[in-house]
């Protein structure tokens, strides 16, 4: 037991703790505030305390707890909403109504609610660490799969019991190759800062299907893989991240609202139980994690949101699923590191930031990937992770920005020029891009062949040209340039409106698979390839533009996803059909 000699906001120094450890949680006072040793310098500690403070003075006794700040992983993580430290906040607004009292202390995983437990391992069975000992419905939309914890390498199963248990019941018996035996429940408790192990790590070659037409064609996002969506306030980061979580072909989300405003949090846990899953049918939260740390929440709980967040994607990841982290936003969460180590009269950085901010930044995208997973069979699953930045006054130049850049292999420019002429997503495309193509290619060519990537490199060429023609509109007017130009102009602008924008309010737009994008974009180019045979044939520029299949394609993002392909083909046959007759015309005069 030791004694608070000095608080200064979360930070507090105590003496006399000779027997903790750096990373032990410790409970401060009488209110037993929860905290955690940052450094030791004899018996004397920093703790990171992640309650608010005030109050707080020289005298009040701090124990250890001997463990490091940790996480319950099991049955009962799904539909609910946690804090940067795994409280339950639904449970604690019961227990203490609409403000979190100090020191509160309820359990993450509920104790009383009984789950049904189906056994899979069986009396005699050897199995070793990661091997699933049985199963739990959790949701109707994931099946929980219960597995021998990494800290057992290896045994035999004594009994397994099977039926009606809560998480705390014993399920399991395991003899230990020393003779030793284990007792096994339902929990996993594993420390934050620690990535769990996995067998082999792989690179990344499935797409993340977002559904969003400007990310999955143009900048993808491997399963397992990191992206960042960086952008100046009221661009749109927390829209993307929203939609993501909402599209994406993941079996679980892990979203953590990290230092974001409480009405976009509150948005969040309003919207997402009415969301329908177009997996299943059901609520989005059957297979969602909320972490909620706000603004106003104590800054230091903010630091250890992004470890609980992604750590409890890890456990699911275990059990073969792929499963995305967003982050919103990673800048906020590098402030808390700012801060805390400027407490700490640490040697700062550049603006501030302490000087092992990129490397802790590199440690939580480095702990995506995709997997495969401990256990005798070989269960694959991935983290896909993607962190909102948000850097004062949108210059990406800042250390945040920078260092995420050094790390992730997507980047998703936000515009704020895009947001205000309603142009969502919002996504820059001169200024995104991916590092994923050369893996994804193989995976493209073999469901829709070699034509995906070209026409996808194609629109990208389409629209530098574009970006370099406008250089020349504003200087002498669009007059001056030739036809060719012209249409190059033209056809950009159908792929900025036609392709990239989409309307998240209309239920065929907001969400396009990948096979509806492919024909869009190919649509497209068709018209493009007409016109530009029409016009070497003598065709008249205004009127290949004015065919009524133009209008045709405008509205062919809205066709119905089921059945697109017929509703394209007639398209085509219209436009071949309508550039004749212009084409007729021109070659009459």
């Amino acid at each position: 037991m030791g004694k608070v000699t000095k608080v200064s906001g979360p930070l507090v120094i105590a003496n006399g703790l000779s027997e903790a450890n750096v990373s032990d949680v410790v409970r401060v006072g009488e209110q037993h505030l929860i905290g955690e040793i940052l450094n030791m310098t004899g018996d004397s500690a920093s703790i990171q305390v992640y309650e608010e403070t005030s109050g707080l003075g020289p005298g009040a006794e701090v124990v250890t707890t001997g463990m490091p700040l940790s996480v319950e992983l099991g049955p009962g993580m799904l539909e609910n909403i946690y804090d940067g430290i795994q409280r339950p906040l639904p449970e604690i607004k019961a227990a203490t109504g609409d403000t979190i009292a100090r020191g509160v202390s309820i359990p993450a995983l509920n104790r009383d609610k009984v789950w049904e437990f189906k056994a899979v391992a069986k009396e005699g069975d050897q199995i070793k660490a990661g091997d699933i000992l049985g199963t739990v419905q959790e949701t109707t939309a994931l099946l929980h799969k219960i597995m021998l914890p990494p800290q057992v390498d290896h045994g035999t199963v004594k009994w397994v019991k099977e039926g009606s248990f809560k998480v705390e019941d014993k399920i399991a018996c395991i003899i230990k190759d020393d003779g030793s035996e284990v007792e096994l429940d339902m929990i996993q408790r594993w420390p934050v800062r620690i990535g769990r192990p996995y067998a082999n790590k792989f690179t990344p070659d499935r797409p993340l299907n977002s559904g969003q037409r400007i990310i999955d064609t143009m900048f993808p996002v491997a399963k397992g893989g990191t992206a960042a969506v960086p952008g100046p306030f009221g661009s749109g980061k927390t829209v993307v991240q929203h939609q993501l979580a909402k599209w994406s072909d993941v079996d679980v989300v892990v979203y953590i609202g990290c230092g974001e405003r409480g009405n976009e949090m509150t948005d969040v846990l309003n919207e997402f139980p009415e969301l329908n899953d177009p997996r299943t049918g059901e609520s989005l939260m059957k297979r969602t994690v909320l972490i909620a740390n706000t603004s106003d929440m104590p800054v230091a709980a903010r630091e250890a949101s992004i470890y609980t967040g992604i750590t409890i994607a890890e456990y699911f990841r275990d059990m073969g699923y792929d499963v995305a982290v967003l982050a919103d936003s990673t800048s906020r969460w590098a402030e808390a590191l700012r801060e805390m180590s400027g407490r700490l009269e640490e040697m700062p950085g550049e603006e501030g930031y302490p000087a092992y901010l990129a490397s802790r930044i590199a440690q939580f995208y480095e702990r995506a990937g995709s997997v495969k997973c401990y256990g005798s069979d070989n269960r694959r699953g991935s983290i896909t992770a993607i962190g909102a930045v948000s850097p004062p006054g949108g210059d990406i130049s800042e250390p945040v920005s920078q260092a995420t850049m050094r790390i992730v292999k997507v980047f998703w420019a936000l515009d704020s020029s895009l947001a205000y002429a309603r142009h969502f997503p919002a996504i820059n495309w001169l200024t995104s891009y991916t590092l994923y193509t050369d893996n994804l290619g193989p995976y493209y060519e073999s469901e829709f062949g070699p034509e995906y990537m070209a026409n996808r490199n194609r629109a990208l060429r389409i629209l530098q040209e574009e970006a370099e023609l406008q250089e020349i509109v504003r200087l002498v007017g669009q007059d001056a340039l030739s036809p060719k130009d012209r249409l190059t102009l033209e056809i950009a602008r159908m792929i900025r409106e036609d392709f990239l924008q989409q309307n998240a309010f209309v239920d065929e737009d907001a969400y396009s698979p990948y096979g509806k994008q492919f024909r869009l974009l190919d649509l497209i180019l068709r018209y493009e390839d007409e016109c530009r045979a029409a016009l070497l044939k003598g065709a008249d520029l205004q009127g290949l533009f004015n065919i009524s299949a133009r209008e045709d394609i405008g509205r062919a993002k809205m066709a119905d996803p089921e059945k697109y392909n017929e509703v394209y083909d007639v398209i085509i046959e219209k436009i071949k059909a309508e550039i004749s007759e212009v084409q007729a015309g021109g070659e009459e005069e």
